[in-house]
């Protein structure tokens, strides 16, 4: 399988949400349906960000036009995972919940590998990770979008390129969208909006959403040359501790043990903090048993001996 992309078209999309819908249908994301519960927060943009049960939106721009015939010019932009080729999230995650697919390119999500340190969130230059309270895994995980994996493993388009009316969303073989794109901003070029540019082909190493962007990057909310954080590189020098520490939790679970927590490891006989690595407690030579009680009496109050 060739490595694949969703491409997006700015100048064909009406911000119909479609694609939105799709998405929490398909994964089965909810959506507030309380009364009155959707509050309007001055654009039409809703949600007006991420979270942990919402992975895409249209983004609303409002820019001034430039006669008296279009007073106002709409910037739609598209806002989720762009599946970078150089992912900075998937290097960092200690537990193996973010993979890069080498065939597809996409950034595949395992949930239940999960070890919430939030490490990606930290590293990802476009702020897209977010987190989620899963009762199944009765934690707290990663949630992003994932490309679908499930479709496209069966030869079928991600579920908000499939709802896409008006074709701003086309899914294929990452070299012929970026072809396509090229051709559209050309087309652009010549049409009057000199701004117009191709977004994904060399950014991060190559982003697997291509978009085609009327008004320029900034229009559009995308990131100007986009780039890991120098955190992230310091986050993947201690991707060694924290892997040793979600391999270790798993029998502190049974006594109520929350992996946001406290860890042992019995190779160095350290107690560390499972989000900073940092060593709370030294060498204490100890079986497993004691080693989880003393975890136990590290636990903030409330959480003592819960099971």
């Amino acid at each position: 399988m060739t490595e694949k992309a969703v491409y997006f078209d700015s100048s064909k999309c009406t911000a119909c949400k479609g694609c939105q819908v799709a998405c929490k249908t398909w994964n089965n994301l909810p959506s507030p349906l309380g009364t009155n519960e959707a509050k309007w927060s001055g654009t039409h943009q809703n949600p007006v960000d991420l979270n942990g049960d919402t992975r895409l939106i249209i983004t609303f721009n409002e820019l001034e036009g430039d006669s008296k015939i279009k007073p106002v010019k709409w910037a739609f932009g598209r806002r989720a995972c762009q599946h970078c080729t150089d992912a900075p999230c998937a290097s960092v995650c200690p537990g193996g919940a973010l993979v890069r697919n080498e065939e597809t390119g996409f950034v595949e999500v395992y949930q239940d590998k999960c070890v919430g340190c939030q490490h990606c969130h930290s590293a990802c230059p476009f702020d897209i990770p977010r987190y989620e309270s899963n009762e199944l895994l009765d934690k707290t995980v990663i949630d992003k979008c994932t490309g679908c994996a499930d479709r496209v493993a069966h030869g079928i388009a991600p579920a908000c390129v499939s709802a896409c009316q008006p074709n701003a969303l086309q899914f294929g073989d990452r070299d012929e969208m970026i072809a396509k794109g090229k051709e559209k901003v050309a087309w652009l070029h010549e049409n009057g909006y000199p701004d117009a540019c191709l977004y994904g082909e060399h950014e991060m190493g190559g982003l697997h959403v291509i978009q085609v962007l009327k008004y320029g990057i900034d229009a559009h909310d995308q990131v100007q040359d986009p780039k890991a954080p120098a955190t992230a590189q310091l986050t993947q020098i201690m991707k060694p501790v924290t892997g040793v520490i979600s391999g270790l939790t798993v029998v502190g679970l049974a006594i109520g043990y929350k992996r946001d927590k406290l860890a042992y490891n019995p190779e160095t006989e350290d107690t560390l903090s499972v989000i900073t690595g940092d060593v709370v407690q030294h060498g204490d030579p100890q079986d497993d048993k004691t080693a989880m009680e003393h975890i136990t009496e590290n636990l903030p109050i409330g959480k003592k001996g819960d099971k």
